[in-house]
């Protein structure tokens, strides 16, 4: 008897600690997504609520786009611990129609917003009939060009029209040029959200969409594995993917099919 209680003693003993351990890991989760830079910085407007349970995330509540809602997922499920991720975000008011000068405003400042090498908040985006215009401010004409690329490589983008002012030295503000880190913060940012970033950087920019690319990510340094049709799409991907926030380094293990 005395030997079947110890046994009984120890059985329970190891239950409450898995359970222990378990909720330790889904307020570790739920933490690490509240305070991750992508919540605090694209999703710092919208209502998000995240629940995890054993590592299965329920996220629930209503984001301002379309691509809020999976840049949420993506963060989320790059997570430590994460199992899966339910998904029940729904988009405030009407969705544009998929190809609409609307939906390609919103999927170029977007992917603007993305890529630290250019300024998405200087840079206003028109759209009439699938032709983009481009203006505002830039700090070189190395930014200007630059800009003028990723809207042109996004999926429906017919062409691009780029009245976008290059500042003179007289009128440029203190800040560094294109192909420099403009943003302290970088350095600090975390391995899930550059993982998110990533993944959505190459699926919104039209000549990397369709690569099957894997994505993993630490202390910054990014690797890239998958397949490829050409060593071209392989650069093209390096390209992308170094000029998003946060990433130190980009190590590319793609092959050549």
């Amino acid at each position: 008897m005395s030997c079947l209680a110890l046994i009984v003693t120890v059985v329970s003993l190891f239950f409450v600690n898995v359970s222990l351990f378990a909720s330790e890991t889904d307020d570790r989760i739920e933490s690490s997504a509240k305070e991750s830079y992508v919540f605090k910085t694209y999703l710092k407007s919208d209502d998000i609520k995240i629940q995890s349970n054993d590592g299965v995330v329920a996220l629930t509540g209503t984001v301002t786009e379309e691509s809020h809602k999976s840049l949420a997922r993506e963060t989320v499920s790059s997570l430590p611990g994460v199992k899966s991720v339910d998904n029940n975000l729904t988009v405030k008011g009407e969705v544009p129609a998929e190809y609409s000068d609307e939906w390609l405003i919103a999927k170029v400042k977007t992917t603007l917003f993305f890529h630290r090498s250019v300024s998405a908040t200087e840079t206003e985006v028109l759209a009439k009939d699938g032709i983009i215009t481009l203006r505002g401010k830039a700090t070189s004409a190395a930014q200007k060009d630059l800009t003028n690329e990723y809207a042109k490589d996004v999926e429906g983008v017919q062409y691009v029209k780029n009245e976008i002012t290059v500042l003179t030295a007289s009128t440029k503000p203190n800040k560094k040029s294109v192909g420099e880190k403009v943003d302290v913060v970088t350095e600090s940012i975390d391995d899930a959200s550059i993982t998110a970033l990533v993944k959505m950087t190459l699926l919104f920019h039209r000549s990397t969409s369709a690569l099957n690319t894997t994505v993993v990510t630490k202390k910054g340094v990014v690797e890239l594995g998958g397949k490829t049709k050409t060593v071209a799409e392989k650069n093209q991907a390096t390209k992308i993917v170094s000029d998003v926030y946060g990433v130190k380094r980009v190590v590319s293990k793609m092959t050549v099919q």
